[in-house]
């Protein structure tokens, strides 16, 4: 086949001082960073939904994108080219992984087993650019979310034959992401959630999201895929409220069900803004649950209250996101991949290359100064030190459970008033990052 992006070689890494836009300027693969290269640190992931199926169309226009390879029919044949463009792109990037949507890579057909064969087709191409190039799929997902079918919701759906549905697509999902070597799988929940109390039992659509992934529980045994489970939270849009709408949620949702074991926490930056909290606080909440798993790094304009899945340039952001994941092991099954497009206006093909080298350049920064931060050792010593009268004495015997309230109380009356606190030293801190930043 004929190259899509014939006047662009594969992206080398030229180092800070470089003013090729086609280079990465702190993305160095093979550098040992913490005693792994930094690819093994990052495990950078493309998508397939935003980057090789977005149109730049918005509520009040049509597409803008320029993209000379896709005929506009929604054939398979059509499809299997695509597949080929995204692996030359991934390519001649370095990106290792790539992650899906079962309905991005293949046209959905007018009956499920039509929609399945056209899955298959293509995912025969998939698996034949796997084996050429050596990049693998990160996770692989079924899009419940867009087909009228789902309006009231896949596993929360009022219909149960939309649940059955559901279940079908997802059975499928799962079987080609374990056919293609999946490292993991997720589960979005687009339109689990309600947009009005009055027309929603609640306890009763909860119990049966819970039931449908208790299903796909059982089949991952049964087909013998060993990849890592993800739920990822979102709070709203397309719903008023959806209740995978943030990390606890998440936890909570997964604890009353006895999901826990069996799934961990995909998490977006955009998704967090909306739920109106940091990307670093939904990493700590995962993190400290055990339940980090992957992420989706993009951004949002914190000026515009929607989902604008923005690549991340934002250093203070990355370094954030890396310290967080180094605290809690790194990535194993995760990757940081890159749920983000190019804005409406930037609709050449090159427009790709730019966004991804500007994302894996900022997490390559962000690894980096996480790694000497952590390396320098003050921020962690200063927290230790914050909470070092819970390491001996009344705070160890609290901690290892062998109070009681009567004890206490006999305690502070002996010492007659609690200790003063130690300063929170919060500008101190910033400036401490800074100095790496």
């Amino acid at each position: 086949m004929k190259a899509a992006f014939p006047d662009i070689a594969r992206i080398q890494y030229e180092g800070p001082r470089s003013r090729n836009p086609l280079a990465f300027k702190h993305y160095n693969a093979d550098e040992i960073i913490a005693g792994k290269p930094m690819r093994d640190h990052l495990r950078f992931a493309v998508v397939y939904w935003h980057t090789f199926r977005g149109t730049g169309s918005d509520p009040f226009g049509v597409g803008t994108m320029q993209r000379p390879w896709d005929d506009g029919s929604n054939s398979v044949s059509n499809a299997q080219k695509r597949a080929r463009v995204a692996f030359e792109f991934m390519e001649k990037l370095g990106a290792p992984f790539y992650c899906w949507h079962d309905r991005d890579v293949a046209p959905e057909g007018k009956t499920l087993a039509q929609s399945n064969q056209n899955f298959d087709a293509v995912a025969r191409v998939l698996k034949e650019e796997q084996q050429r190039s050596g990049i693998k799929l990160l996770w692989g997902t079924a899009n419940l979310f867009s087909n009228p079918r789902f309006v009231h919701g896949a596993g929360t759906s009022c219909n149960a034959d939309v649940f059955a549905f559901a279940a079908a697509q997802i059975k499928q999902a799962m079987e080609v992401t374990h056919e293609l070597g999946g490292a993991g799988y997720t589960f979005w929940g687009g339109r689990e959630g309600y947009m009005t109390l009055l027309n929603t039992d609640m306890k009763r659509e909860l119990e049966h999201l819970a039931r449908l992934l208790h299903l796909a529980v059982d089949y991952k045994k049964q087909i013998g895929f060993k990849g890592q489970f993800y739920i990822e939270p979102k709070p709203k849009e397309p719903t008023k409220h959806q209740y995978d709408s943030d990390a606890a949620a998440c936890l909570n949702f997964l604890r009353q069900y006895d999901l826990l074991p069996h799934f961990k926490l995909n998490l977006e930056t955009n998704h967090a803004t909306l739920a109106g909290h940091s990307m670093q606080h939904e990493l700590e909440v995962a993190g400290a649950a055990g339940a980090l798993g992957s992420i989706d790094a993009n951004t949002g304009d914190e000026l515009l209250g929607w989902d604008t899945d923005q690549f991340p340039t934002n250093i203070y952001l990355t370094t954030y996101t890396m310290l967080a994941i180094l605290k809690y092991g790194g990535l194993t099954t995760g990757g940081v991949n890159f749920d983000a497009k190019v804005r409406r206006e930037s609709f050449e093909p090159v427009d790709l290359f730019h966004a991804h080298i500007g994302g894996m350049d900022a997490f390559a920064r962000g690894l980096k100064i996480a790694v000497a931060i952590r390396k320098d050792g003050r921020l962690a010593e200063f927290v230790k030190q914050r909470y070092a009268s819970w390491d001996s004495g009344i705070g160890a015997r609290i901690e290892s459970g062998k109070t009681t309230l009567p004890e206490l109380e006999r305690y502070i009356l002996k010492q007659g008033e609690a200790a003063p606190n130690v300063s929170g030293r919060q500008e101190f801190l910033e400036n401490l990052i800074n100095e790496f930043i």
